[in-house]
């Protein structure tokens, strides 16, 4: 019984001490696919290719500058830089994904080191939480240490967040 309670104490805790962005979500019922990324929409969005098909990923839980807002160039060489001709594991909710408004794909992106690109866009301070569609307190965490540390748009004075500017 003491074995059983310290096992799950050690993994709840190891979720804080293990880096985020070395963890790979292993859940039933997702999507996972290899693509090679070969187009960068924005700060959030990539174009991959998938068996010779092209399709639109949104990265889930984040929301970058629009490209006409202050830091929108930055933020899209940022995810270029990291991606660009790469090939990345999508891992997206439920066994065919989850898709947006516009049906873009939804998903967190991995590299090949396990790097995931979604959380290293707001560690860069190039992209803000998306709280209206994600409860992530470690996507949350991530945000607020950014903004703690001024790094990226957050050097700014008043941030306008991408749902603002897009009013």
């Amino acid at each position: 019984m003491q074995k059983s309670i310290f096992l799950l104490v050690f993994l709840f805790l190891s979720n804080f001490f293990i880096p985020a962005s070395f963890q790979i979500p292993q859940q039933p019922n997702q999507l996972v696919l290899k693509v090679k990324v070969i187009g960068i929409k924005d700060g959030d969005t990539v174009e991959v290719l998938y068996y010779q098909l092209p399709m639109v990923v949104r990265l889930e839980h984040i929301d970058a500058p629009e490209k006409k807002q202050a830091f929108g160039t930055v933020s899209k060489q940022k995810l270029s830089d990291l991606s660009f001709g790469k090939t990345v594991t999508l891992i997206s909710k439920g066994k065919k994904g989850s898709y947006d408004a516009r049906g873009r794909l939804v998903a967190e992106i991995y590299l090949e080191n396990k790097v995931c690109l979604n959380k290293e866009m707001l560690k860069s301070g190039l992209a803000w939480h998306y709280k209206k569609y994600s409860k992530s307190e470690v996507y949350a965490q991530l945000e607020n240490a950014a903004r703690k540390n001024r790094v990226g748009l957050w050097t700014d004075k008043n941030p306008v967040a991408p749902w603002n500017f897009r009013r």
